[in-house]
């Protein structure tokens, strides 16, 4: 069974940056990561160590139980950033904080697009956004100033966006109010790299996208 990750290592892993999976530690922690298939290093200037999807694993995954756990394992900070897919428990928060929030993940995943698409380009996703679909596509819309929907929305949403999962391995559903916000949010997740299409439910008659991340 492989062994988990030291105090030290994992504190590196659970402070890594939300979006992009960037790591900051000592020469030798890092290269102990990297050791064990937990981070890697970028080939291009700086040079910067990113989570892999295994450490992604570990720092999404809860500490075990136990008192050593409670030592070994610090958990990341409560307040890490989560994009608002629609239909959150807590009322949308669209103050100045917020925003700058939304702003630097956005920043952040547009580096991480130049670091790791092969040709550098920032206008397609990345292996993360098509790994996260629904955080990513919900990053697109609250960037651009699209609102989600609030808890109270019923289906479809009457007062902003839903993203949700569907059965396609490779695409989300978008749903909100019958005034344009559908068309917006194609354009928006166009402009941001993503294919987009509208489409009618069969059994409810409600219109809604399908979004897929563009590949070329």
């Amino acid at each position: 069974m492989t062994r988990p990750p030291t105090a030290a290592q994992r504190r590196v892993i659970d402070t890594a940056d939300p979006v992009t999976g960037r790591l900051r530690g000592t020469e030798s922690q890092l290269a102990a990561l990297l050791e064990r298939g937990l981070a890697f290093r970028h080939p291009r200037p700086p040079h910067d160590h990113f989570l892999t999807p295994a450490g992604h694993r570990i720092r999404e995954a809860e500490p075990e139980a136990g008192p050593a756990a409670a030592v070994d394992a610090p958990r990341a900070p409560t307040g890490v950033f989560t994009a608002r897919v629609g239909g959150e428990e807590q009322p949308p928060d669209g103050g100045p904080s917020r925003m700058r929030e939304v702003r630097s993940a956005w920043q952040g995943l547009l580096e991480l697009r130049r670091m790791t698409n092969p040709d550098g380009a920032v206008d397609r996703p990345c292996g993360w956004e098509r790994t996260h679909l629904v955080q990513a596509a919900a990053l697109a819309l609250e960037a651009a100033g699209h609102r989600p929907a609030g808890p109270d929305a019923g289906e479809p949403a009457s007062d902003g966006y839903r993203v949700r999962a569907t059965p396609q391995p490779d695409a989300v559903a978008v749903r909100g109010p019958d005034d344009g916000t559908l068309g917006a949010c194609a354009v928006t997740l166009e402009k941001a790299g993503w294919q987009a299409s509208e489409h009618t439910d069969p059994r409810s008659r409600t219109r809604y996208l399908l979004a897929s991340p563009r590949r070329v």
